[in-house]
């Protein structure tokens, strides 16, 4: 999805609709569960799901005559991402990530050993994680140094679930 369009104003502007994209965010979902969830008709549950179908938000897994729908969760994100603020900032040359980012908020810092991690932006605590013209790097944004103009995309990790493993070594 790289637009915007009405299909997608049109799909979110049904509060049915967009209970159903609620509850798929949760789990896929056989479309008669859905409707049963939602307290609708399967037939009223069909005509929402053609509309979020049309509009890219959910995709259909059909196993013969069963059908199981699942939240397309990247369209919506970026949907979401075509209206983040986008701050044009200049620095000088060799300014590391971390000036850049002091400079359009205030972000915390922590120490872990001899490198600085930021645990909060504009108050926000969380995970965060960033892409230089849409990649990944292996550093730190205290030790990345600026070097060229980029663009930076600054994410926050939303955990969605919580995974515990215990690790028993044998000898």
């Amino acid at each position: 999805m790289t637009q915007i369009d009405n299909k997608v104003f049109k799909a979110m502007g049904s509060s049915t609709r967009m209970n159903m994209l609620q509850v798929l965010a949760d789990t896929e979902m056989h479309i008669s569960g859905l409707a049963k969830e939602l307290n609708i008709s399967v037939p009223v549950a069909a005509k929402h799901v053609r509309i979020l179908e049309d509009a890219d938000l959910i995709e259909r897994k059909e196993f013969g005559r069963t059908h199981v729908l699942k939240l397309k969760s990247e369209n919506i994100n970026n949907i979401l991402d075509k209206f983040a603020k986008v701050d044009n900032i200049e620095l000088p040359k060799e300014s590391s990530l971390l000036d850049a980012l002091r400079s359009v908020s205030a972000v915390e810092v922590k120490r872990v050993g001899n490198r600085e991690y930021v645990i909060s932006t504009d108050g926000e605590e969380g995970l965060f994680l960033y892409e230089i013209d849409g990649k990944p790097s292996d550093k730190t944004v205290d030790e990345y140094l600026l070097e060229k103009d980029v663009t930076v995309e600054w994410k926050k990790l939303v955990p969605v679930t919580k995974k515990k493993i215990s690790i028993n070594i044998s000898n």
